[in-house]
């Protein structure tokens, strides 16, 4: 029983090492602590690699947006939807992604404007900014 025991603790061993390795040292390894990503939420480093293929919009207020905001991102909020869509229609075309943000992590108004777009413009590829303007900000740090 004791040589079962022994053997088996030394395969599960074995095993660990190599998983440890990929969990740390692999490129595509999970990132530790940090919270998945939603259904419909995109990364700043993977809307960074799309270029000019995404359409930017800012979910916040006028007066942040006018303040800062994404280079080429467009302004449509709830507030001013109506007015803000007709200026946005244009300048999206089939197979551009669209992505949405806001001021932060829990910023509710991007994830609004993304699901409006999707429901009442019929665009397919809607995301929101994972962490929002604060994410893009540190991102250039």
């Amino acid at each position: 029983m004791y040589k079962i025991s022994r053997q088996t603790f030394l395969i599960l061993l074995l095993a660990l090492a190599p998983a440890l390795c990929a969990g740390f040292l692999h490129p595509r390894r999970p990132a530790w602590g940090e919270t998945p990503l939603a259904q419909g939420e995109v990364l700043v480093s993977t809307a960074k690699e799309w270029g000019d293929q995404v359409l930017w919009i800012d979910a916040r207020k006028q007066d942040l947006y006018e303040k800062e905001h994404i280079p080429g991102a467009l302004l449509l909020n709830e507030d001013e939807w109506d007015d803000l869509l007709v200026k946005i229609l244009p300048e999206w075309n089939p197979g551009r992604r669209v992505v949405v943000y806001c001021g932060g992590e829990t910023c509710q108004p991007s994830h609004d404007v993304a699901e409006r777009l999707r429901n009442q413009v019929g665009w397919k590829e809607v995301y929101v900014l994972k962490g929002g303007w604060e994410a893009w900000q540190n991102q250039a740090k």
